[in-house]
């Protein structure tokens, strides 16, 4: 049995955010409303000098780990994928996804990309648990999460304030023994 390929999908491969890649990244910090789902800091446009730093501090870092969403055929960065603050003891990391360009949501690469992120954490990492927080009002990440099998654990209720309205904010958690990889996941003949 040859085994899979670990960090690609059908669609979708994990590969390393690189310098060239900030300038796209760049762009979708300019946007309100990507920065409205990412964080709940204000929406400030960021240079690409401060994601620079961001990025060389996350390769440095060795408690996580980033990877860039590349599409397969063409390459193109979609966004990426990161497992952070791991506890290695007690084998818990954070998990985040994010779609850079609002045109790529909703087409399955950020699911593609969290079964392949999954699967390195529990198989590759040997990580027991993973966690994520999602505000509220982000309807297609909740439902993302679910389906993937993450549980509901708790409530922030009423965490932060977007044009003037108070909304939650959920903690999510998936357990190794709860995840259900799929058998199709970087299975196509080429990779198996």
């Amino acid at each position: 049995m040859k085994p899979s390929n670990l960090l690609q999908g059908d669609r979708v491969r994990l590969d390393a955010l690189k310098r060239g890649d900030l300038l796209l990244m760049g762009k979708w910090y300019q946007q309100a409303d990507f920065l409205r789902l990412l964080d709940a800091r204000p929406a400030i446009p960021q240079s690409e000098t401060i994601l620079a730093a961001w990025l060389e501090e996350r390769h440095r870092a060795t408690d996580g780990f980033i990877f860039g969403i590349r599409l397969v055929e063409t390459e193109e960065l979609l966004g990426w994928v990161e497992l952070e603050n791991i506890l290695w003891t007690h084998q818990v990391a954070w998990v985040s996804v994010c779609i850079g360009n609002s045109q790529h949501r909703g087409k399955g690469y950020g699911y593609e990309a969290m079964q392949l992120i999954l699967q390195f954490a529990f198989d590759e990492l040997n990580l027991y648990r993973l966690q994520l927080t999602v505000f509220a009002y982000n309807d297609r990440a909740i439902a993302l999460y679910k389906k993937l099998g993450f549980q509901q654990e708790g409530t922030y209720r009423e965490f932060l304030q977007r044009d003037g309205k108070r909304h939650d904010m959920y903690l999510y958690g998936l357990l190794r023994p709860e995840w259900n990889p799929p058998s199709a996941i970087a299975l196509s003949p080429e990779n198996s």
